[in-house]
């Protein structure tokens, strides 16, 4: 009974320290290294094809950090659904994130448009923001930059904020 109470008191004092101070505790493996070396300059070719238009926000943020660490050519090559909001038609509704693309592209970030894509949207060039070059296809595009030397990237829409206190019922233990 003691012992359960040694432990119970133990438990809610690192509760109240909070996640750092419990995981000081507790580090089997030791602690990570950390390793912040600069990167040689790399071109990069971002493979986009997002159902959910408001998922380029978090592309924003993708090309906006690769291209500051990697110093070189970024390329953002779209063919999906998130390609509408591309068109002029659609500025008032997704003025936001449009706003965002024009401004990567402002600091040189290449927007490439598969045509086939676009066609089966119902779309044309004269449709999509000055800001866009509309290509071929896509795969094919991200195929030619790739045997031109760019790094292919494939920035899933996922987003880290908060993940610290996400639970995932599947990681526990059994």
């Amino acid at each position: 009974m003691k012992r359960t109470s040694i432990l119970a008191a133990a438990a809610a004092l690192l509760f109240a320290l909070g996640p750092t101070h419990a995981a000081e505790g507790f580090a089997p493996y030791g602690t990570a290294a950390t390793d912040m070396h600069e990167y040689q300059t790399i071109n990069a070719v971002f493979d986009v094809n997002y159902e959910d238009p408001a998922k380029l926000n978090i592309l924003y943020n993708f090309v906006k950090n690769t291209s500051k660490q990697l110093n070189g050519k970024m390329v953002v090559v779209t063919h999906g659904p998130e390609l509408r909001v591309f068109a002029k038609e659609n500025y008032e509704k997704y003025q936001p994130v449009v706003d965002k693309m024009a401004e990567l592209a402002e600091q040189g970030v290449e927007f490439r448009m598969c045509n086939n894509a676009m066609r089966a949207a119902g779309f044309s060039a004269e449709d999509m923001h000055g800001f866009i070059t509309v290509v071929p296809a896509g795969f094919p595009e991200i195929a030619s930059l790739q045997s031109q030397g760019y790094a292919y990237v494939n920035p899933l829409p996922l987003s880290v904020k908060d993940v610290r206190y996400l639970e995932h019922p599947e990681l526990k233990q059994q």
